[in-house]
């Protein structure tokens, strides 16, 4: 397995040339509390010089583990690409490392808010009933019950849509 994905330009035919591999999880390199890679980025490029621009299009698909928002449980979802299309800017003769441009067009298609039922294995994405104590009266025998008066700090901005009809 390579571990960059480095084009040689001197060796790219006029009509362009196939790229197919994958690349180490390790090329991600996301924090501790984020998404995880669980596996390899797989890539297939048709790779083609236009003037001062190297154009790269094809498939890019890489596994992470989420956690999902609604029940926080982690779960596998596989981040697939299936027409990708990056230019990369020629500064010079010789050879241009595509992957750090790879990763970000992965990094760039992860879910904002991540569900287990969007997972390669769909989960049961339902809230854990537990997390719902705020919403139940406080007679409701509920170990959390809800807190009374909530909390003051936020009714300051309730004073702010009254001056927006000020001159």
């Amino acid at each position: 397995m390579r571990t960059r994905l480095e084009i040689d330009l001197s060796g790219l035919p006029e009509d362009g040339k196939c790229y197919a591999g994958q690349l180490p999880q390790e090329i991600f390199d996301l924090p501790a509390d984020d998404a995880r890679a669980v596996g390899p980025l797989h890539y297939e490029l048709w790779v083609r010089r236009f003037g001062s621009e190297l154009l790269l299009t094809g498939s890019l698909s890489a596994p992470f583990e989420f956690t999902c928002v609604r029940t926080l449980h982690p779960f596998i979802q596989s981040i697939r690409l299936a027409s990708a299309a990056i230019a990369l800017e020629i500064a010079g003769e010789g050879k241009i490392d595509a992957t750090e441009a790879l990763r970000e067009e992965i990094l760039l298609a992860f879910p904002v808010d991540p569900r287990c039922d969007d997972g390669d294995v769909p989960g049961r994405c339902e809230i854990d009933p537990r997390y719902l104590a705020v919403d139940k009266p406080g007679e409701a025998g509920l170990t959390t019950p809800p807190r009374a008066g909530g909390d003051d700090r936020w009714s300051a901005l309730d004073h702010l849509k009254d001056l927006k009809d000020q001159p």
